[in-house]
């Protein structure tokens, strides 16, 4: 099984957040990261995001059946890393994440849910850590981490190398991005949140193009698979579907997203979107975020699944 290893984060290390972790192309600039403080935030989406890893695992165990070990690669504080460990009830559970804090958590997390005793974690570089698991993975599966990667066919292959003989690698990338806000929110020009969904992909490949070792990649995840030398078996994509009016958890999960988009692309829009998103986070403004009651969750997250051959 997977040791605890810990070794100190050098400048260019890029640990990899829980996306569901961070979900849709946030926190890109790893690392300048508080991962102590990040930490409730990353915990709170993926619990918010919770039906939708269910979604899937229920699919993934019709694919995968009984594994005997399963790893989280980039799991964050461990909400999915647990998720699985309930899922699977006979397998073990290797949350690996570059970031020692979250892992702290993860720990702390499988402890209170009683599932301790075959959960552990695996602190490095991914994905070269891998390479201290004592014996293959039977499911694999990675979030939202790949893109963090410079190299993604690379990482692919790497991961591959980690698999049992018929283990499966379950790849979480691409979809659709979320959409809190109605198209006319009736204030400023209606489009808001499409046009900041614009900057995002600008800003999203601004970050690809500066990761160490970045590769140019078309992003057809069942061609990069096929090409790791797994045989791609499945996709399918979920959805997180939460309607107005929203509870006061995930109406604190859109403030604290669009505040974040905010402070990250917010200059790539002009000056009458800008004042919109602010009036937007004012809980003082009868049309903020806050208040209003037409905002909404709704996101979809693609799967892919590929099998190393026995």
């Amino acid at each position: 099984m997977a040791h605890d290893h810990r070794h100190q984060q050098h400048k260019h290390d890029r640990p990899v957040p829980e996306h569901g972790h961070g979900h849709d192309h946030h926190d890109h600039d790893h690392d300048h990261l508080d991962w102590a403080e990040m930490a409730p935030l990353l915990e709170a989406q993926a619990e918010l995001y919770t039906p939708l890893y269910r979604q899937a695992m229920t699919w993934l165990a019709r694919e995968v059946t009984e594994p005997g070990l399963v790893v989280d690669v980039g799991s964050g504080p461990g909400v999915v890393s647990c998720l699985f460990a309930d899922t699977f009830p006979g397998a073990r559970v290797v949350a690996a994440d570059g970031a020692g804090p979250l892992l702290d958590r993860a720990r702390d997390r499988a402890a209170r849910l009683g599932v301790g005793d075959r959960f552990s974690t695996l602190t490095g570089d991914l994905p070269g850590a891998l390479g201290e698991l004592d014996y293959p993975a039977d499911l694999m599966w990675a979030s939202q981490s790949l893109h963090h990667l410079g190299d993604q066919r690379a990482a692919l292959t790497a991961l591959a190398g980690h698999l049992a003989p018929g283990g499966t690698l379950a790849v979480l990338e691409g979809g659709l991005p979320a959409r809190f806000l109605p198209r006319d929110i009736g204030v400023g020009r209606p489009g808001l949140q499409a046009r900041m969904h614009t900057v995002e992909e600008e800003s999203f490949a601004e970050m690809r193009a500066s990761l160490p070792g970045t590769v140019a990649e078309t992003e057809d995840w069942p061609a990069m698979l096929t090409a790791a030398g797994l045989k791609h078996t499945g996709t399918r994509s979920f959805l997180l579907d939460l309607p107005a009016p929203l509870t006061d958890e995930a109406r604190a999960y859109v403030t604290t997203s669009l505040s974040r988009l905010r402070d990250r692309v917010g200059d790539g829009l002009d000056a009458v979107d800008q004042a919109t998103l602010d009036r937007l986070l004012d809980p003082g403004d009868e049309a903020s975020a806050h208040r209003r009651q037409d905002v909404f969750v709704l996101v979809a997250h693609t799967v892919y699944t590929a099998q190393r051959p026995s």
